[in-house]
């Protein structure tokens, strides 16, 4: 049985919107990049001055995403749903900005390959579809919704989240073992997993307060403990000189992040409740959220435009040793909002934009459907390795191609088979 709130739950909607914006604005800060005889060049803050990384324990909030699908899938779910349609139903919505994203992307690199060269080309491609990680591990830790909402005790949430932490921690000692990092890729589904189960136990009403306070103290001194102590790096976000990424693939350290952030969620939800009846408030989260995909997906983009119009008049922010590095930055952050409004007022219209064939309901039962739901969890897979490889050669290229045709072949298994009924007998004609 489901638990629907009264009214739209604001929180979940402040959440969202609130850690989009801290993610598009801190990339907008880690992104180093300019043009120079060689082509474009693309560095990393944290990697070129890793005393800022201890920042990223505030700014890693892709945590509240995760919590916010699972609130919203909780939310959303009615008794007797089949499991297939409702998660393709949310690929629909999902996917179709990705369609658009990817099409611009895909002809922006052919240009830049015609006018820059081919090197610059593939830098620009490993960066142009690093983002798509996250709808990839969203679309696979969905599916887990409907399974989760069938928890019913605090006990219960608890017995999964402590199945779920020492899951993280074994194959973290699997990938230390080995020394290779694929070896730790079972963390995505596990350590994202955690802010999911948070967000439907919220929905549920299912965690006590006293627990959310106790947990967030807990793990943040795990968290602590373990990068001071053990082997584990500070920062929180990719920096491209990675030793032990904690994200990439996900560690316990992360984990613990998703534990906190979550409960800190939960305690401040009702006072954000209150916050976002303010109308004036409201509107501007409804508008953000009713965007949120081109926020998320254009927001590169952005980055990429305004970084590369103030090269055009001699303002990089690239060298981090220049007196006005900062500044530079501060100027840039700036153009880049005015960039990502214009961006937004542009494309979220396409959000909400029914697709041929895509956005068609899904009308098959039985093994249809759930192949449907199966392929929609295969097409988020190949969406990672897309993430990871980026669109620079052929790897890249191939996992983009599995993604597309697992959601093809998704579309084709939800709709039901078109039956040609019987032609009626004659009344003179012999029975079989």
């Amino acid at each position: 049985m489901t638990v629907s709130p009264p009214v739209r739950d604001r929180a979940v909607d402040v959440a969202r919107l609130g850690a989009l914006i801290v993610v598009m604005f801190g990339h907008c800060a880690l992104l180093l990049a300019t043009i120079d005889s060689r082509g474009v060049r693309i560095g990393n803050l944290i990697g070129t001055l890793p005393a800022v990384a201890p920042l990223t324990w505030v700014a890693q909030v892709m945590p509240l995403f995760f919590l916010a699908g699972g609130a919203a899938g909780a939310y959303g779910l009615r008794p007797g749903t089949a499991w297939g349609p409702w998660l393709f139903h949310r690929a629909q919505r999902l996917c179709r900005p990705v369609f658009w994203y990817l099409a611009a992307w895909l002809s922006g690199l052919l240009l830049v390959r015609l006018v820059l060269g081919a090197e610059s080309a593939a830098g620009v491609g490993r960066e142009s579809v690093a983002l798509l990680w996250f709808l990839g591990v969203y679309l696979v830790t969905l599916a887990f919704v409907p399974a989760l909402t069938r928890l019913s005790t605090g006990r219960a949430v608890a017995v999964v989240l402590a199945g779920l932490l020492a899951g993280a921690a074994a194959t973290d000692g699997i990938r230390l073992a080995v020394g290779d990092p694929m070896a730790g890729v079972a963390n995505f589904v596990l350590v994202w997993l955690i802010p999911v189960l948070f967000g439907v136990a919220y929905a549920r009403r299912l965690i006590a307060t006293r627990f959310a306070l106790w947990a967030a103290v807990g793990a943040l001194a795990a968290q602590l403990a373990l990068v001071t102590f053990g082997p584990y790096q500070v920062s929180l976000v990719v920096t491209g000189t990675d030793e032990l990424s904690n994200v990439s693939p996900p560690t316990i350290v992360l984990a613990l992040q998703c534990v906190w952030m979550s409960c800190l969620f939960i305690l401040a939800a009702g006072r954000i409740q209150r916050w976002a009846h303010r109308p004036r408030v409201w509107r501007l989260v409804a508008a953000g959220n009713g965007g949120a995909m081109t926020l998320y997906l254009w927001h590169i983009p952005a980055i990429a435009i305004a970084t590369f119009a103030l090269h055009a008049v001699g303002l990089d922010a690239y060298d981090v040793t220049a007196a006005d590095f900062w500044a530079r930055l501060a100027v840039r952050a700036v153009v880049f909002a005015a960039v990502m409004l214009a961006l937004f007022l542009l494309l979220s219209p396409l959000e909400h934009r029914p697709l041929p064939g895509w956005d068609a309901p899904v009308t098959a039962t039985g093994g249809r459907a759930t192949a449907a739901g199966a392929l929609i969890c295969f097409s988020g897979i190949a969406l990672v390795l897309t993430a990871k490889f980026g669109l620079a050669d052929a790897p890249g290229f191939t996992a983009l191609g599995g993604f597309l045709a697992a959601l093809a072949a998704a579309r084709w298994c939800g709709a039901a088979p078109v039956t040609v009924p019987a032609a009626p007998r004659s009344a003179g004609s012999p029975r079989p």
